[in-house]
């Protein structure tokens, strides 16, 4: 008897994916179509040649050497050369460039009487991105510029080249950044919001599958079709879900580390674990809303409310510990979270499986506690009311 209302469980979650083509296009078209865009967008791993502008009011040989060492930085494009501040804030406004280096007048005659002269450099953080490297380019410039006047000035008053260097640079720094040499955001940006991305989708379709039968009135004969176990109807709605969800969890991660060839310093095994967790823990999140609110606009709400702030809240674009304390401790209760620790430990950092036993056992524990209020979705599903 069990077996049999096990089956007709399946059977009925199967019927409805089938039935509903917006299942189809939330499960696999949108995440795949996110991949995709994503990863064409950021084909390139980082940015570079972002247009800008440049406001030269002295029209000095110093004034002019300083622009060129600016366009030469790999990650500025001198596209434009203004007479104004206004000019190039305007341009700015219009979208045409993402930031501006002002060399005020007589930036020459002050710089060579030690009277330090400013420089000035505005950029769009709008656009983080474009606007972060044109802020980063601007500073090396600028340091650069102040290194070339002291140089200048030491040289002058007859100090020796080889004091000169020392005072200007003390010591030289060798960066290597460990698990991503290349500075791709590719990378680091296309294993987090591709996921959460799909993390997204997950708790909103199965939030909306176990709501809408409340909302139809149809609870009762799903009950009914389960001989009136809950968790056995849960268990028979959501298992095709997460074979397709899974499914295409596995096809996101071979477009990541298959064809970008993104870094993976441990077993793929362990990665297709996380994945496997993380569509169970997405799929048992949603099911603890809509067991505590069995409403499907309530629940739909609070489920997109979630899947959204996951992407600035879980620590892919900022870390936790310098947000606000009580914001950090709500990263926590994200299963999105556990597995973008488990890929930074894994895939990136190749450390061993031991120290990330803590985030595998996390995503574990979200089934179990969404089971806590099944007694409520129950008694939602025996007496379906709807309230618009």
């Amino acid at each position: 008897m069990r077996n049999l209302g096990f089956r007709k469980s399946i059977t009925r979650g199967f019927v409805q994916l089938a039935r509903r083509p917006i299942y189809l296009i939330a499960m696999i078209l949108i995440p795949i179509a996110t991949a995709l865009f994503l990863l064409s967008l950021m084909e390139d791993g980082l940015p570079s040649r972002v247009p800008a502008a440049v406001v030269d009011l002295d029209h000095t040989e110093m004034s002019r050497s300083v622009t060129r060492t600016l366009d030469a930085m790999q990650m500025v494009n001198v596209t434009m050369k203004l007479n104004s501040y206004s000019e190039a804030h305007d341009a700015m406004q219009r979208g045409e460039i993402f930031g501006y280096f002002i060399i005020p007048e007589g930036f020459a005659q002050k710089a060579l009487s030690a009277r330090q002269p400013e420089i000035s450099y505005y950029s769009n953080l709008t656009y983080y991105v474009p606007g972060s490297l044109l802020f980063k380019g601007f500073k090396i410039t600028s340091n650069l510029a102040s290194g070339a006047l002291i140089k200048n000035v030491l040289s002058g008053v007859g100090a020796p080249e080889y004091m000169i260097m020392p005072a200007i640079q003390p010591y030289s720094t060798h960066v290597h950044p460990i698990g991503n040499p290349w500075m791709s955001y590719a990378i680091y940006l296309g294993n987090s919001f591709i996921p959460c991305a799909l993390a997204l989708m997950i708790l909103l379709v199965t939030s909306y599958s176990i709501a809408i039968e409340i909302k139809h009135k149809t609870s009762r004969q799903w009950l009914e079709d389960a001989n009136g176990s809950m968790f056995m109807a849960v268990i028979g709605k959501l298992l095709p879900q997460t074979v397709i969800f899974f499914t295409v969890g596995l096809l996101i991660q071979a477009m990541l580390f298959g064809y970008s060839h993104f870094p993976l310093n441990c077993s793929i095994w362990y990665m297709i674990l996380d994945m496997f967790l993380l569509v169970i823990a997405c799929q048992s999140f949603a099911l603890l809303v809509v067991s505590a609110l069995p409403n499907l606009r309530i629940a739909l709400s609070v489920c997109s409310l979630v899947g959204i702030l996951s992407f600035s809240v879980a620590g892919f674009s900022f870390p936790t510990e310098q947000m606000y304390s009580w914001i950090d401790i709500f990263s926590y209760i994200l299963p999105i979270r556990y597995y973008f620790l488990i890929y930074i430990d894994q895939a990136l950092n190749g450390i061993p499986l031991f120290f990330s036993k803590t985030y595998y056992a996390a995503l574990l524990v979200f089934p179990l506690i969404s089971t806590s209020l099944l007694w409520n979705l129950k008694r939602a599903c025996k007496n379906p009311v709807y309230i618009p």
